[in-house]
């Protein structure tokens, strides 16, 4: 079976797929990782991949397509897998729709982790960095013991210019639009089930797990 993970930045997309992948037995599809590999073996699609990679450009979606179908046409994802990152968009949905059906195959569900903007900015906003050592710190999840201050080597922590709430509720905002039409193209087809995802981790889990019909 073929799940879509959705979700926007913070949601905690990657921390369930994480848990989720051990309890299900399906591969977990990333576009990251897809990236990653195939620049690593130096494929066709990873030489044109790497310098959108290289210098922050999204990737087109033909390259990333073609990395996709090359990657569920391998053995371990014949009984299915769980994409996440993917797809981002209608027409990247509709191209693996086709591509699923060309082998007797389909989404079985898209499962969306739902959470508020103003819980997400909080999260997304609350990480500080230590310019000295790089070490990261989050003001509710992993506060430092000092304010302000590096537990480990005691510098003066700062927030990057993306961490700051404005910053970060306007890049929602962009992603909230891309994701919103995804949504109601998985909601037509009765295949789209939402979680919330502002509940305790091993809540979140386990309603994701009975989705994918585990316990």
């Amino acid at each position: 079976m073929y799940f879509v993970l959705l979700g926007l930045p913070g949601a905690g997309k990657g921390t369930q797929a994480a848990r989720l992948v051990e309890r299900v037995g399906l591969p977990h599809v990333t576009t990251g990782e897809l990236f990653r590999e195939n620049i690593r073996k130096g494929t066709d699609l990873g030489k044109e991949a790497q310098s959108y990679v290289e210098s922050g450009r999204l990737v087109p979606d033909e390259i990333t397509i073609g990395m996709l179908l090359d990657r569920i046409a391998q053995p371990d994802c014949s009984v299915g897998c769980m994409f996440d990152g993917f797809p981002r968009n209608i027409h990247q949905a509709r191209v693996l729709d086709d591509a699923l059906s060309d082998q007797g195959r389909s989404i079985a569900r898209a499962l969306h982790i739902s959470v508020s903007t103003d819980e997400l900015v909080r999260r997304l906003s609350g990480r500080w960095s230590c310019a000295n050592c790089g070490a990261v710190y989050h003001e509710t999840s992993q506060p430092p013991k000092a304010p302000g201050v590096c537990d480990a080597c005691g510098s003066e922590l700062y927030q990057r210019e993306d961490d700051k709430p404005e910053v970060v509720r306007r890049r929602l905002e962009v992603n909230a639009e891309l994701l919103e039409p995804l949504m109601d193209y998985y909601r037509e087809q009765g295949k789209l089930f939402e979680v919330d995802g502002e509940r305790d981790l091993d809540e979140v889990s386990s309603s994701l797990l009975r989705l994918f019909g585990g316990d």
